[in-house]
């Protein structure tokens, strides 16, 4: 098949590289490179660079809903299938019904559970037993459009982010080429059980010690390494890298003992810990340089 492929992040890749392997990509379409690091370089997306390596065309458009041309060059491409996977940029109809087949989406969720920006934050923060991967045609509404293929994983208790999207994007390459070459009957999603996984910003990663241990674990496992789980020390923010849920009660944000802070419900135990500019530390190593107080805000 002609294959268009539009994706950014890292996520992405092993469905580029498994569609080069197995069809005709004719043009990778990315997020442009934006300013990255310390010294503020302009730095191309994972998918960028991959697409290089491959030597594949890129086009890095900025928006691509009200620009005609860009419409024009996509249709020109003469593709049979889009395959999207955490592209970045919302296509519009011009674009979904240019190729053949239509455009196809990696979603690294089971839908209609975790449509949005973030599926994969979501899962792990909300506890889920179990997520996956849906392969789904696209229409104008947000992953609304009707499934292809859809396989579930457990989730182990103290799975991370990272964990579960490295097992997510290898589960999205491989399926995406089951998609394409057996073109599976459309099933329209479930109408019970929508769920809303928003893009994420720094305050979600704040720890609100009225919370339950148990649900501001989850909120370090979910949120490292972007955007973070923390407290505030006075004028720093703390960066907590890993805790884990324990028995304890108290007045929340209280230190029952050094590193285990009363919360809502429980106590959650600071494992590793990071100040700004400063390397992670195990919290035993952390706390003898630097005592928390005895109650945190």
């Amino acid at each position: 098949m002609r294959v268009i492929f539009m994706g950014s992040p890292e996520f992405s890749v092993p469905a580029l590289r498994a569609l080069h392997a197995a069809h005709e990509v004719v043009c990778v379409y990315a997020q442009p490179p934006k300013p990255a690091n310390r010294g503020q370089r302009e730095t191309r997306c994972a998918v960028h660079e991959a697409a290089l390596g491959l030597g594949l065309p890129v086009r890095t458009p900025a928006r691509v809903r009200r620009d005609r041309a860009e419409h024009e060059a996509f249709a020109a491409l003469e593709a049979d299938v889009a395959v999207v996977a955490a592209y970045g940029l919302i296509l519009p109809l011009p674009m979904l019904t240019a190729p053949r087949l239509g455009c196809i989406n990696i979603h690294a969720s089971l839908l209609p559970r975790g449509r949005g920006a973030a599926p994969i934050h979501a899962a792990v923060l909300a506890g889920d037993a179990e997520s996956g991967i849906t392969i789904m045609r696209m229409e104008e509404g947000l992953d609304t459009g009707p499934m292809l293929w859809r396989e579930a994983t457990p989730l182990h208790p103290r799975i991370t982010t990272p964990e579960l999207h490295d097992a997510l994007s290898a589960m999205g390459a491989r399926l995406i080429l089951r998609v394409l070459a057996d073109l599976p009957p459309e099933t329209p999603q479930p109408e019970e059980g929508v769920t809303y996984a928003g893009k994420l910003s720094k305050p979600d990663g704040m720890l609100d010690w009225r919370q339950s241990a148990a649900a501001l674990e989850r909120r370090v496992r979910a949120m490292n390494p972007w955007p973070g789980a923390y407290f505030s020390l006075g004028p720093e923010s703390i960066r907590v890298l890993d805790a884990i849920a324990e028995p304890g009660s108290g007045v929340p944000g209280a230190q029952i003992s050094p590193g285990l802070i009363a919360c809502g419900e429980g106590a959650l135990r600071l494992l590793r810990l990071q100040r700004p500019g400063r390397a992670a530390m195990a919290a035993d190593a952390f706390l003898r340089g630097a005592p928390l107080p005895a109650q945190l805000g």
